[in-house]
């Protein structure tokens, strides 16, 4: 895909609005309103939100949802490696013309008024999927919920909040309840809403939104409960529609055994379309979602590393993501394998919070920047959070480099394990560099 013509205009918007972010409903009804107020055209909309499992949950959902023939749009960020990633129309990633196309009729109908970068690729997004048929619309939440671009529509088919976590605290607030209130943002009353797995502050916060709306909720563990057969050979899901003997999700790590079910709860609470059971069992079949503890093989980054060397990549960032992190690596065998961590990370976020998660499970640090980045942290200022948690923390000019000193200090009996983590920019241009584009 050539994308220069889109590349172009993005490049403008970002010089015009750059990406600072400043949650507000104001300019989006403006912009919908010049446009026609595509939001009001939509097929039936199902709203996510939370802190970590949005993106799987969309992907279970999308393939779910195809699997029982459905036309399905898709919005998701950030992107991965190119902007098109974002906006998946009636099945398809956003066509490079049509995308420019969207985008111009964005800036043309903004004219002189103050709107975000995001604010306009969601208003792009909107008016696309307006104009193209289909039988549901995914939306994914950007940042928090109740100022969130996508908020604009008034009643769609359900409504989802994954996880709770801290993150982007300069924006949602210093606490849990702060955090979970701003995602509870998102609930409408008429529309199903589904929970999924919360600490308790959050959840109080949550069911007491939805009360206010008049909605009774689907939580997990009450309404909706999953677990990993004890062969491990697949997973069993109940609701109050259905009890599932399911194969597993081909995403690893035992969070994503939730965020399906979250998917299927989602499933069964909307009513717009009909999603049977077979279709839940082949969706989860081919489900794939870039960059969330993905393994790359016969890339030519793996080519850098010796025989027998795994490398995986994920794009998680927070404490709950080294959480995740932390349960798979407990996976890998100390004794046998070596395990290098190659970690970038925004200046904005926990690196030692994050880092904590992995304390005695890596044997060293590789801290590379983030190239085109302004914000990212710096590698010194990453090595260094390392090594005050005891772990060996080094620093290299790039992610080849990091791996080039892995393969020149590989034991030869003990094969490399390599996590390149720490954030979805970094795990964009490692996919490029492997040649692993998201289609």
């Amino acid at each position: 895909m050539d994308t220069a013509k889109s590349d172009e205009i993005l490049a403008r918007l970002m010089a015009l609005h750059p990406k600072k972010i400043d949650l507000s409903l104001g300019r989006m009804h403006r912009i919908l309103a010049k446009l026609g107020n595509p939001e009001k055209k939509l097929p039936p909309v199902v709203h996510i939100a939370g802190t970590n499992g949005k993106g799987s949950t969309v992907a279970v959902l999308r393939a779910i949802a195809e699997a029982a023939g459905h036309r399905v749009h898709v919005y998701t960020s950030p992107h991965l490696v190119r902007f098109a990633e974002r906006i998946r129309i009636a099945g398809s990633l956003i066509a490079e013309d049509t995308l420019a196309d969207l985008l111009q009729r964005v800036e043309d109908a903004a004219g002189d008024d103050p709107i975000t970068f995001f604010e306009v690729t969601t208003a792009a997004a909107l008016l696309a999927f307006s104009e193209t048929p289909a039988d549901l619309c995914i939306l994914e939440v950007g940042l928090g919920g109740r100022l969130d671009a996508t908020n604009v529509v008034d009643a769609p088919a359900a409504v989802g909040i994954t996880p709770v976590s801290f993150d982007h605290q300069q924006f949602l607030g210093d606490t849990l309840p702060e955090i979970a209130g701003e995602k509870a943002g998102i609930i409408k009353p008429g529309a199903p809403l589904v929970i999924g797995p919360q600490k308790k502050v959050g959840l109080e916060v949550i069911e007491t939104a939805a009360q206010k709306h008049g909605v009774k909720p689907y939580v997990f563990d009450q309404s909706w409960h999953v677990e990993t057969k004890k062969d491990g050979s697949g997973l069993l899901y109940e609701d109050w529609k259905s009890v599932l003997d399911l194969p597993l999700p081909p995403l690893v790590g035992d969070h994503q055994i939730k965020n399906a079910a979250m998917a299927i709860a989602l499933a069964h609470a909307q009513k717009a379309v009909a999603i049977p059971d077979a279709a839940i069992k082949a969706g989860l079949g081919w489900v794939r979602w870039p960059a969330r503890l993905q393994e790359l093989k016969n890339t030519p980054l793996n080519a850098l590393l010796p025989p027998g060397a795994d490398l995986w990549l994920d794009g998680g960032h927070n404490p709950a993501a080294a959480d995740v992190m932390r349960t798979f690596l407990q996976g890998v065998d100390p004794v046998n394998r070596s395990v290098t961590l190659i970690l970038g990370m925004m200046g904005t976020k926990d690196a030692n919070g994050y880092l904590k998660g992995i304390v005695g499970l890596a044997n060293r640090v590789i801290a590379v920047p983030i190239p085109g980045e302004a914000g990212a942290a710096t590698p010194a200022d990453l090595a260094a959070a390392a090594t005050d948690l005891g772990i060996n923390g080094v620093v290299a000019k790039d992610v080849t480099a990091a791996l080039q000193a892995i393969a020149d200090k590989a034991h030869p009996e003990r094969p490399p394990f390599v996590l390149i983590a720490g954030s979805l920019y970094l795990a964009g241009q490692v996919l490029r560099d492997a040649n692993q584009i998201p289609s």
